[in-house]
């Protein structure tokens, strides 16, 4: 017997609901190196994916990539092979610990550090082309405010900018914050302490920031949280593991794990917002589905 038509409507409906969900895409930045970016980007996504959602981490540093070494891979294929069309997205994604899901980029390869606009928007539309589950992706991006920085940010829902308690990158987080506030209207920026001694010092870090973005910039600050210094974070640095998997007790696993359930409620993107963005078709597809189901 066939569906009525207000059940088949609904049924459509339903289906369309269904469409691959919107990706929470979070940009790891720092205005210097050396204050343990990268650690960042590769526990924080290791810890989600240990909560359960399903994670990516792209390596966009794109002339100094240094993911596949933290994690000791030996990737075969990197953003190189997609940039020059011998693979697809799908082909250069390696396994990682607890699913993990790792795009590596190619390191002291010059090329790959002076990317055009164009070859920066093909990077990013390609990753719209993605059909399986993903829930989150981690972009792991070069220090300082370079192209790669503003393109990759930019195309970005979330910014999380990761400062230590050092004259330099407090001076330098702060001119990253300015450039994408003042230059591309970022409205707010996520800040993580990293390499703190404690709680107390990383909200004070967080706090001396946050003063004078306050006084000179139109830009909304929240805390992430704090990462302590942990000799056990050293330790799974040199066997080339993510703390959170090889010490996951330690203080600074500990600290990631509390990282990766305060991004877990942070609110899923709504909409496209004018500007290139990473899995933008899924953020159309999720509103014309909406409107299209309202009526």
């Amino acid at each position: 017997m066939p569906m009525p038509e207000s059940q088949m409507d609904q049924a459509g409906g339903l289906r369309r609901m269904m469409r691959p969900n919107p990706v929470q895409v979070i940009a790891v930045a720092s205005g210097k190196g050396g204050v343990g970016k990268t650690n960042v980007s590769v526990n924080m996504a290791v810890a989600l994916a240990k909560s359960g959602l399903d994670t990516m981490l792209l390596d966009a540093d794109l002339g100094l990539a240094n993911v596949d070494v933290l994690l000791g891979l030996q990737p075969r294929a990197n953003l190189a092979n997609l940039l020059d069309g011998s693979l697809t997205l799908e082909e250069v994604i390696v396994s990682g610990p607890e699913g993990l899901k790792i795009v590596p980029a190619a390191s002291g390869v010059a090329r790959m550090a002076d990317l055009s606009g164009t070859e920066h928007a093909g990077l990013i539309r390609a990753f719209g082309e993605i059909s399986f589950p993903l829930d989150a992706l981690v972009v792991d991006i070069a220090a300082g405010v370079s192209s790669d920085v503003i393109s990759f940010t930019r195309a970005a829902q979330e910014v999380v900018v990761v400062v230590c308690d050092e004259p330099a990158s407090i001076t330098d987080a702060y001119a990253l914050i300015k450039v994408l506030s003042r230059g591309y209207a970022v409205p707010r920026v996520h800040v993580l302490a990293n390499m703190a001694q404690d709680e107390h010092e990383g909200r004070n870090l967080y706090r001396k920031l946050a003063k004078v973005c306050g006084r000179f910039l139109d830009v909304t600050l929240h805390f992430l949280g704090t990462v302590p210094y942990d000799p056990l974070l050293r330790r799974a640095v040199q066997r080339q593991q993510a703390v959170v998997e090889v010490f996951p007790g330690s203080p600074s696993a500990k600290a990631f794990k509390r990282i990766a359930q305060a991004v877990e409620a942070w609110p899923m993107p709504a909409g496209t917002r004018g500007h290139l963005e990473f899995f933008v078709e899924r953020l159309v597809d999720r509103d014309h589905a909406m409107e299209e189901y309202a009526v």
